[in-house]
């Protein structure tokens, strides 16, 4: 007997179903929960557990109409998507509800749906295809970072040069409240002032100087005028580079061990990159071939759900969001862009596993399974039960589905499945 009584379009990508559940089936339900509220039930003048049905039915009624529907509802909603076929991406939002007493129960429910995809060009794609090698030039300069990181600054009688630290003081000129300030500026570092750099070249300690720095852009461009004052100037005194030395960085029997572990992590973290932008291109040009109308509800999950990680991220770190007054409505339309991608990807991935018949590697979801508990401090079985009771199971192995997808278009099918951050651990 069907339960679907009428099924219509209802927006993009949004179906509203009528379900009719049998008034036998809604009998028989009333009856169980009428039972199971006789039992717990105090009510003055009968005995717990003695109240008689009748008496429960009419003091409680609007309960057991609620309890009967949240039992009913799943059982038939499920018959429901078996019978119209209905893949539905999010639970069904109750429009309407009929209950009355001898009468089917019927519910008027949408739910959001996956649009249609014409899968076109899935073979070929303009990818980065870079090297991956590492030079010996590579390997030097990243030792001499680490030189550089672990070297110890001198004092030293001369003029200031690239790659000196000059330890200053700082006045503004144009600001008759201010203070001198401390600087500490690296003649020629990556993220130092070049103009300031240049204006400190030269100078040795006592010396004594006007400097004028640019603020804001445009209108709102303005000059002051700074007194520097230099107090030293240090050099970098750079560690040997000898076997001494890579004992000190790690479990190293020397210096050409050391070059070698630094050539091979060099090496993982270039294949790692290009993978990344290899992905990233991917999934721009399968997004760019499958133009599609979006579900609205799920993009708005998406973006609640991916500003709640934000916020639980800043709240490890110890940051009161309380204190911080958040706008959360701006939070989620900034992060919007991102959230519509990823429902993109998802459901073009989807899509894509289905035609080409891609089925999940049930080996390594196990192995990723037990590498997760194991971070976790549990075992698989507790962690696969945790997942199953909190509906999250399924959509782990959606996901690691879809990352075997990717694997699969950019001809890496031996890749081991990986999910996306947080979707073992706890809520």
């Amino acid at each position: 007997m069907s339960v679907v009584t009428s099924m219509e379009e209802a927006g993009p990508c949004r179906v509203k179903v009528t379900i009719e559940v049998p008034a036998p089936a809604v009998e028989a339900e009333i009856g169980r929960v009428v039972q199971d509220f006789r039992r717990q039930a105090q009510l003055p003048g009968f005995r717990k557990g003695k109240i008689p049905p009748k008496v429960i039915e009419r003091r409680f009624k609007n309960e057991i109409q609620n309890e009967v529907t949240e039992r009913l509802l799943p059982r038939y909603w499920q018959q429901a998507q078996a019978e119209k076929d209905l893949d539905p991406l999010l639970p069904p939002t109750v429009e309407d509800l009929k209950f009355e007493s001898g009468e089917p129960l019927i519910v008027i429910a949408v739910v959001e749906t996956r649009p249609e995809i014409a899968l076109g060009d899935i073979a070929s794609f303009d990818l980065p295809a870079d090297s991956t090698d590492v030079s010996d030039d590579e390997v030097e300069e990243n030792l001499n970072d680490l030189r550089r990181r672990f070297a110890e600054w001198e004092v030293v009688d001369r003029e200031a040069a690239q790659g000196d630290l000059v330890v200053a003081s700082m006045k503004d000129l144009d600001d008759e409240e201010a203070t001198e300030r401390p600087l500490h500026h690296e003649i020629g570092a990556s993220n130092s002032d070049e103009e300031l750099g240049l204006a400190l070249t030269g100078k040795s300690a006592g010396a004594t100087f006007e400097h004028t720095k640019s603020h804001g852009e445009g209108e709102d461009a303005h000059e002051h005028r700074y007194e520097v004052t230099v107090r030293e100037v240090k050099e970098q005194n750079l560690p040997e580079l000898d076997d001494e030395f890579a004992a000190t960085m790690g479990d190293f029997e020397n210096l050409e061990a050391m070059r070698e572990a630094l050539a091979s992590n060099l090496a993982e973290r270039k294949k790692s990159d290009l993978r990344r932008r290899r992905q990233e291109a991917l999934m721009e040009q399968l997004r760019e071939r499958h133009p599609l109308t979006l579900p609205e509800g799920v993009v708005q999950q998406e973006a609640e759900q991916m500003v709640q990680e934000q916020a639980g991220q800043m709240a490890r770190q110890g940051i009161d969001l309380e204190s911080i007054n958040l706008d959360w409505g701006a939070m989620v339309d900034q992060i919007r862009p991102v959230a519509v991608n990823r429902v993109h990807e998802r459901l073009v991935l989807d899509a894509i596993a289905k035609a080409e018949e891609l089925k999940l590697d049930e080996e390594k979801f196990e192995q990723f399974l037990a590498a997760a508990a194991a971070d976790q401090r549990t075992s698989s079985l507790a962690l696969r039960q945790r997942l199953d009771q909190d509906g999250r199971l399924e959509s782990l192995r959606a996901q690691l589905l879809r990352n075997q997808t990717v694997g699969h278009l950019l001809g890496e099918l031996d890749d081991e499945p990986e999910a996306e951050a947080g979707d073992t651990e706890e809520e």
